[in-house]
């Protein structure tokens, strides 16, 4: 059946077709993902701090408390602290206390946080115009309702 990942893995025999999907689910995931990852390397950020940026963006004014980050991320990253250190270092993001709890750290998207996301934004769109090239809107559509059906109950 799949003639490309035959082709990538070097591998024509699979135990089952639905081995065949989730190899096939992996190396398309990897495929994007390193699409975004070089789009992301070129503005000097990881993906997951992209992807932390993005969550911010979607609250600002409002932030976040760290564990509702790690909730929310598109991938599990071991060391949040880190990558949110790393984005306020850089001036885009900044913590501040919960009002409701002084215990609790806030962390906030800056305006160089959204500008610098503004000014990637062509370029994120180069990958979603790639798929959108290889895709029908009906094709995405099945996909994503597919995947969603893989990991429900997760």
């Amino acid at each position: 059946m799949g003639e490309q990942l035959t082709r990538r893995l070097k591998q024509s025999n699979f135990s089952s077709v639905h081995q065949e999907a989730i190899l096939n689910i992996i190396v398309t995931a990897e495929y994007l993902s390193s699409l975004l990852r070089m789009k992301c390397q070129e503005f000097g950020l990881t993906l997951t701090q992209f992807n932390i940026l993005r969550i911010l963006k979607g609250v600002y004014p409002e932030g976040h408390a760290r564990l509702t980050i790690i909730k929310r991320m598109l991938n599990h990253a071991p060391d949040v602290t880190r990558l949110i250190n790393r984005l306020e270092a850089n001036g885009y993001a900044r913590r501040g206390k919960s009002t409701d709890d002084k215990r609790l750290s806030i962390t906030y998207i800056t305006t160089d946080g959204i500008e610098l996301l503004t000014r990637m934004q062509k370029y994120i769109d180069d990958v979603e115009k790639e798929v959108k090239r290889r895709l029908s809107s009906s094709d995405a559509q099945v996909i994503s309702r597919i995947c969603e059906r893989i990991y429900e109950d997760w």
